[in-house]
């Protein structure tokens, strides 16, 4: 799949999700198969006061390329200003222009899925972003009340000069209930030319098929799927290439994905306790009689217990199927 002049080697994405995307996480998930990356969510008026956490959010390597850095503002000065600030420090081959984050902070801020009742506001931020850049710009949204409605928004992002639109077909006021309508994703994908990339109930290798299958759309957008699951990338991509099922991780082999998440985050200066503990409940999910242990991880309050109780599941050699 190609966004603009950018090349891809597939079509399974990584979507950017706060206190999730960051470098370690995105790293894993390049290595199982994701063809490219997205960052966290990035405040564009964080990044034009220069503000030292936001800025990590856009800390890469090689391994991980080609990254997208998406950008949340409403504001289309400080949009452009926080792009080329990104652009002339990371490098990313793509940004992208978050329009359908569907949370109650964002949306009071009329950022996010709150320009989606703003087209004229949509059609100057990507006017100006992709006039004043050198690399695609790619734009997120969620679907609107109506197909006709949601057509409009995706027309004006094509005709202002984005490269690619993904589409999360859920509304703003679902949040992540209920279903993504594919309907409206298929909608979409027949009346724009530029690539469509779906987002929303890809869970695994028979939904991922389904998605592509109905919507015909380019590519496939994983999000909450691949949370404590990085894994998820290599088994779609196999399922799609070969149309066989490769057989879930070992306990084993999950515990290997956080002890490599650890370490890139002490390489790349990513090191904390409440991260740390957050991944250790993800990346233990699923395993065979570990609730207990996941209450134990729950009540750590400093990084050597949390990694005592983490060591002590490789060592006892749990290696069942999930």
């Amino acid at each position: 799949m190609n966004i603009g002049k950018q090349k891809l080697d597939g079509n399974l994405i990584l979507a950017p999700m706060s206190d999730v995307t960051n470098l370690p996480f995105r790293l894993l998930c390049k290595k199982y198969g994701a063809s490219l990356v997205y960052s966290e969510m990035t405040s564009s008026e964080a990044v034009v006061r220069e503000n030292q956490k936001t800025m990590t959010r856009g800390f890469t390597c090689k391994e991980e390329r080609p990254l997208g850095i998406q950008l949340l503002g409403s504001n289309a000065d400080s949009l452009v200003r926080s792009a080329h600030i990104i652009t002339e420090r990371y490098s990313p081959e793509l940004i992208d222009v978050n329009l359908g984050c569907p949370a109650q902070n964002i949306i009071k801020n009329e950022c996010g899925a709150a320009l989606l009742e703003k087209p004229e506001v949509i059609r100057e931020i990507i006017e100006r972003l992709s006039g004043s850049l050198d690399v695609p710009l790619t734009a997120k949204i969620r679907v609107l009340r109506s197909l006709e409605e949601t057509l409009k928004i995706a027309r004006v992002i094509e005709k202002a000069g984005a490269s690619a639109l993904i589409v999360h077909g859920r509304t703003q006021k679902q949040q992540y209930s209920g279903k993504s309508n594919l309907d409206f994703i298929k909608g979409i994908k027949r009346e724009i030319s530029i690539p469509v990339i779906a987002n929303g109930d890809i869970v695994d290798e028979k939904t991922a098929k389904h998605v592509l299958d109905y919507t015909q759309c380019d590519g496939l957008m994983i999000g909450r799927a691949a949370i404590g699951n990085p894994y998820i990338f290599r088994r779609l991509k196999h399922y799609l290439d070969k149309g066989e099922l490769l057989p879930p991780q070992t306990s084993e082999e999950r515990l290997d994905d956080f002890f490599e998440y650890e370490a890139m985050c002490r390489r790349y200066g990513l090191f904390s306790f409440r991260d740390l503990n957050v991944k250790a409940v993800w990346f233990t999910k699923g395993m065979k009689n570990i609730k207990p242990t996941r209450v134990e991880i729950n009540k750590t309050k400093d990084i050597e217990s949390l990694l005592g109780i983490m060591h002590g599941l490789r060592d006892n050699n749990i290696s069942h199927i999930l």
